[in-house]
C-alpha cells in the first residue's frame, strides 16, 4: 500500500466515519505473517503509510497495528523465559515492526487461544490449568515465576521473546482469544460447558480491579477481544472453526455469560453435562463427502486427496472395486477415508474445505467396504 492509496483508504473508510463511530486502532491485514513470505516485505510499510496518512487527515488517536498469531515463536512458549521469536521473522520484520508500534505508541495485537496450545499438547498441560482452573496445578518458570493458567503462559512467552530483541516494554492488546462451544467427533475439550467456563474466567481475569497482569507484567491491563460474538455457520473447515461464538447466528445465547465482570460462578445456572468421552481407540468413525456442498468444490477437494493428499484411489479408477456407485460423492468419500485413516495420527483431519464430514455411521456399499478409523 503505497502513500496514495493510503491516503485515498483513510479518506474514504475512516475520516468519514470518525466522530459517529468510535476508532482506535487501525489493522492492516490478519495474522499476515502466517501466509506467504512473499507479503512480509510490504506489511511495515503498508502500516507507516496509513499512520502517515492518519496524521495528515488530523486522526491522531486512531493508532495502526497489526494482528499476529502465536507461530511467530521458534519453538514452544515454555519456558516462557526461554521463548524467542522465529529467526526468520526478527530482523526482516518484527524488529521494524516493534521500533514503529513503540514509536507511535500502539499495541502489539495477538491472536492467543489457549485451546490451541492445550489441543496440541494435552498430554503435558491439563485442560484445568487451560480453562483458568484455580485447582489446577501452578507452572514454575526456570526464573522462579509461578503461572496459573495457560493462557498467562502464552503472554510471557510473547514479553519474553519481545524483550529479547530490544522491547521488553512493548504494549500488548489480545485481538483474539476464545473457546469454540462444539467440535468433530475426533476433537476432544470443545463444548459448551468448556467454552462458557473459559470465557466467564477469561471476563473475570481481564476486568478485576486493580489488574492482575501476567507474572511479567504485574498489574497490568490487557484490552482483550473476545473471539468471537456470533458463531460462523457458513465458515469452512473444522467444526470448531465455525463455533466460537457467545451467539447463535439467530442471536440467541450459545451460553449465558456477563460481559460486565460482575457476575460470579455461582450466580450462573448450571451448564449441561459434559458429553461423555469414547475409550481411547474404541471409537469408529469414517470421513466421508459432504453432498451438500457444491459439485466442483467437491470434485477439487477429490482431486487434491488422490494427488498432494497421497490417497491411494486405485480401487476408484475404473475396473477398481470401489468404482461403483460411479459418481463424485461415492469416490470422494473413499479417497477421504483412505487418506483420514493414513493420516488422522499425524495431524490429518476430515474437512478438506468444507466437503468432508465425521461419521459413526458405516458408509460401506456393495463390494466395496470402507474400514474405519480408530479413535
Amino acid at each position: 500500500m503505497n502513500k496514495s492509496v493510503a491516503n485515498d483508504f483513510v479518506r474514504t473508510n475512516i475520516s468519514g466515519f470518525y466522530g459517529d463511530t468510535k476508532i482506535r486502532t487501525l489493522l492492516v491485514g490478519n495474522e499476515i505473517l502466517s501466509g506467504s513470505n512473499e507479503t512480509w516485505p510490504y506489511l511495515v510499510p503498508a502500516m507507516i503509510n496509513l499512520h502517515h496518512a492518519l496524521r495528515e487527515q488530523k486522526l491522531r488517536k486512531v493508532k495502526v497495528s497489526t494482528p499476529l498469531a502465536m507461530n511467530l515463536f521458534q519453538a514452544s512458549v515454555f519456558p516462557p523465559s526461554k521463548a524467542a521469536f522465529r529467526t526468520d521473522l526478527v530482523d526482516s520484520v518484527l524488529k521494524p515492526m516493534l521500533k514503529f508500534l513503540a514509536r507511535t505508541r500502539s499495541s502489539v495485537f495477538i491472536d492467543v487461544y489457549p485451546f490451541f496450545e492445550w489441543g496440541a499438547n494435552p498430554s503435558n498441560i491439563s485442560l484445568d490449568f487451560a480453562l483458568f482452573d484455580p485447582s489446577a496445578p501452578k507452572y514454575k518458570d526456570e526464573n522462579g515465576l509461578e503461572y496459573e493458567n495457560l493462557l498467562d503462559v502464552q503472554l510471557d512467552a510473547l514479553v519474553s521473546a519481545m524483550a529479547k530483541v530490544g522491547y521488553p516494554d512493548a504494549r500488548i492488546t489480545i485481538s483474539e482469544t476464545g473457546w469454540p462451544s462444539k467440535m468433530d467427533l475426533d476433537q476432544k475439550g470443545a463444548d459448551i460447558p468448556n467454552a462458557a467456563i473459559f470465557n466467564r474466567r477469561l471476563v473475570k481475569k481481564m476486568l478485576a480491579r486493580p489488574p492482575l497482569g501476567t507474572p511479567l507484567r504485574k498489574a497490568k491491563v490487557i484490552d482483550t477481544y473476545i473471539f468471537a460474538l456470533f458463531n460462523e455457520n457458513l465458515k469452512p473447515g473444522p467444526t470448531t472453526e465455525r463455533n466460537f461464538g457467545l451467539l447463535y447466528p439467530n442471536g440467541t445465547h450459545v451460553y449465558d455469560i456477563d460481559l460486565t465482570g460482575n457476575k460470579n460462578e455461582s450466580e450462573y445456572e448450571p451448564l449441561p453435562p459434559v458429553p461423555p468421552e469414547a475409550a481411547p481407540g474404541s471409537l469408529k468413525l469414517w470421513c466421508i463427502a459432504n453432498p451438500q456442498i457444491d459439485m466442483g468444490a467437491l470434485g477439487a477437494a477429490l482431486s487434491y486427496a488422490c494427488g498432494e493428499g497421497s490417497a491411494d484411489c486405485a480401487p476408484i479408477q475404473p475396473g477398481g472395486s470401489c468404482f461403483f456407485p460411479n459418481n463424485t460423492v461415492s469416490h470422494a468419500s473413499y479417497a477421504f477415508k483412505d487418506y483420514y485413516n493414513k493420516f488422522h495420527k499425524i495431524g490429518g483431519t476430515c474437512v478438506f474445505a468444507g466437503a468432508a464430514n465425521l461419521t459413526t455411521v458405516d458408509p460401506s456399499n456393495g463390494s466395496c467396504k470402507y474400514p474405519p478409523t480408530f479413535v
